[in-house]
């Protein structure tokens, strides 16, 4: 009996090697595949003094993909859409005001530009949250803007059409659904039966690592082709 079990406890441990060693293997080869991703549609960027004006986070991983510095002030935050239209139909008065504080029932610090609401979701604090906003806006490129928005935080179908009519050449609204009657307008797949677009940040593959914001072609987009 004693012999029985060192055996099947020999193989249990054997079997634990074994799957560990794979699974290190599938590490490894999943970030070289992702580390080669990433630097194929580096080299495919002909634009590299842009800045991205988005609601929430996408404009951000996209500078971050592209291992690009970060020329925008709406870095790690969100806002949502109908404010964050208010905000870049006047970007440049926008760009001048002062944040103050506010408060809400979330956990992350909350600002107010003028009258637009600021949500700086991944910063500890708001002093942190300001600091790096007036840092950034100063490195806003006006000649080579990139505006971006998201159907969700409130983004009705009137707030599509008022998107699709911003006065500015290079901008996309992504959306749970077609919507060919805006220019601006894409559609991003998985989100169908949601009320609204989900996380595009999120990986959605478990081998090759790829978002949901991979769907969108946004190298030739910034290449503005």
């Amino acid at each position: 009996m004693q012999y029985d079990h060192m055996k099947k406890a020999g193989k249990s441990k054997m079997q634990n090697i074994i799957s560990s060693f794979f699974r290190g293997i599938f590490r490894t080869l999943r970030e070289w595949e992702i580390m080669h991703y990433k630097k194929r549609k580096r080299q495919k960027l002909e634009n590299r003094d842009f800045t991205i004006i988005a609601s929430n986070c996408n404009g951000t991983f996209m500078y971050y993909d592209m291992d690009l510095p970060y020329l925008s002030p709406t870095i790690n935050l969100s806002i949502g859409m109908d404010d964050f239209i208010k905000m870049v139909e006047n970007l440049q008065w926008y760009m001048e005001q002062e944040i103050v504080l506010s408060s809400g029932p979330e956990a992350y610090p909350i600002g107010m530009l003028g009258d637009v609401r600021i949500q700086f979701v991944h910063y500890e604090t708001f002093e942190e949250g300001v600091r790096q906003w007036n840092e950034r806006k100063k490195r806003i490129n006006w000649d080579n803007l990139f505006i971006i928005g998201t159907q969700k935080d409130g983004c009705t179908y009137e707030t599509l059409k008022k998107f699709d009519q911003l006065p500015y050449e290079n901008k996309v609204i992504f959306t749970k659904e077609e919507y060919p009657e805006f220019q601006s307008a894409h559609y991003m797949k998985g989100f169908e039966a949601e009320e609204e677009l989900g996380v595009l940040t999120d990986y959605k593959k478990p081998f090759f690592l790829r978002r949901y914001l991979d769907d969108f072609d946004y190298v030739s987009f910034l290449n503005q082709k």
